[in-house]
């Protein structure tokens, strides 16, 4: 796994950046989805249920993108 920095107007920002806020992305929209379910109704610590989901989402994120050498 080789990650570079992005160059964003001349301003280098770390390869993780995009990739958490993409993970953020796919957590709201699975929390929107868990809510119309009625999921949060059976979980005990929502707010923690939320983190592991994010950091869950994260993780397979990395690993995807380390896996596939793309060039983030």
């Amino acid at each position: 796994m080789s990650f570079v920095e992005i160059d964003i107007f001349g301003v280098y920002v770390a390869p993780i950046v995009p990739m958490m806020l993409l993970a953020l992305v796919a957590t709201l929209c699975l929390r929107r989805v868990a809510v119309a379910v009625g999921l949060f109704r059976w979980i005990w610590h929502p707010a923690l249920f939320e983190f592991s989901v994010y950091l869950i989402l994260l993780t397979a994120l990395v690993l995807a993108v380390g896996a596939l050498k793309l060039p983030i």
